[in-house]
């Protein structure tokens, strides 16, 4: 017996998801069947891959050394598969998501400018893990994902990511004549009876994080209101709640945006692809075209737009 690259594959799930029965789960084959085929491939390799208790399973030296020269094969084999894609069918169709941020008004139209012959489609998510899901099933083959601060969300092989923005504040939305509406910048503490809107994407941890935020601001938020991604606002104008939102959107009718003191809320954007749809040059030119396409909407938002002006370093290359 030999070592192929399903092999491979199964070994660096294994290590991203810290379990067999997960790893077997996301390939798709019975726990007893992978363990089967993890038993023969550390015979080959003459030795133990994983230490496996009932907390999980985690790389031996050897597995570690193993894993690590895994991903390189596999990176290696998933960029020559999306280059020769590139070269054979050069209008293949691309399959792009976004997170509910003002530019998606722009992608289609900059990614197929950088990419001319290829028919775009676009999925806008409010939420990184249902984009992360997409991607690791193959409905998606690039998106941009926000992520917000200490709360990422795992991208596993084949997919690969580079940030696009490193980083850029949460602002906060209120009904215009809401009595902190004329201030600057609103410090978290100040908001400590207010009623709040659940953030959109609460599975991937903004819910988490709003409640980390406000903890360490000394209260505990009263998330009163769970709307979708584009009803909330009407709760706003009206006076009910407020909510955090993407600092890029212009503020709808009836309502202000304004920053939060200190940036207690951070996220950044990668630009996210699966290597096996999706080689070095298109990557690169998919970048391109989301960073324009950014940059295109920076305006949009007053408010933003001073705060971006101030943060040079957080300018995509």
């Amino acid at each position: 017996m030999e070592l192929e690259l399903r092999h491979l594959r199964m070994l660096c799930a294994i290590a991203e998801t810290g379990s067999v029965t997960r790893a077997a789960a996301r390939l798709g084959l019975s726990q007893p069947a992978l363990t089967v085929q993890l038993r023969k491939v550390e015979q080959i390799v003459g030795g133990e891959l994983f230490a496996r208790s009932r907390s999980g399973a985690v790389p031996t030296l050897l597995g570690g050394q193993v894993i690590a020269r895994a991903r390189v094969v596999l990176s290696e084999m998933d960029g020559l598969v999306g280059d020769l894609r590139d070269a054979r069918a050069p209008a293949a169709g691309l399959h792009l998501g976004s997170v509910h941020t003002a530019c998606v008004a722009s992608v289609v139209g900059r990614v197929g400018e950088v990419l001319p012959g290829r028919l775009i489609s676009l999925r806008i998510e409010p939420s990184a893990v249902l984009l992360a899901d997409a991607l690791t099933r193959g409905t998606l083959d690039v998106a941009l994902v926000g992520m917000i601060e200490g709360f990422d969300v795992p991208l596993p092989a084949p997919i690969v990511s580079r940030t696009l923005i490193p980083h850029h504040p949460i602002f906060v939305a209120l009904a215009e004549r809401h009595r902190l509406a004329g201030q600057a910048e609103i410090s978290l503490a100040d908001l400590r009876d207010e009623s709040w809107i659940s953030p959109p994407g609460a599975d991937d941890g903004s819910l988490a994080a709003l409640r980390a935020s406000c903890r360490a601001a000394g209260f505990e938020p009263d998330v009163r209101y769970d709307a979708p991604s584009g009803g909330g606002h009407h709760l706003v104008a009206a006076g009910h709640g407020i909510r955090l939102v993407d600092p890029t959107w212009p503020a709808p009718p009836g309502t202000v945006v304004r920053p939060l003191a200190g940036e207690p809320q951070v996220a950044r954007l990668v630009v996210a692809w699966r290597r096996d749809r999706l080689g070095a040059a298109a990557a690169t030119a998919v970048y391109r075209g989301l960073a324009t396409a950014f940059r295109d909407h920076v305006d949009d938002n007053p408010v933003f737009r001073r705060w971006w002006d101030a943060h040079p370093e957080t300018h995509p290359l």
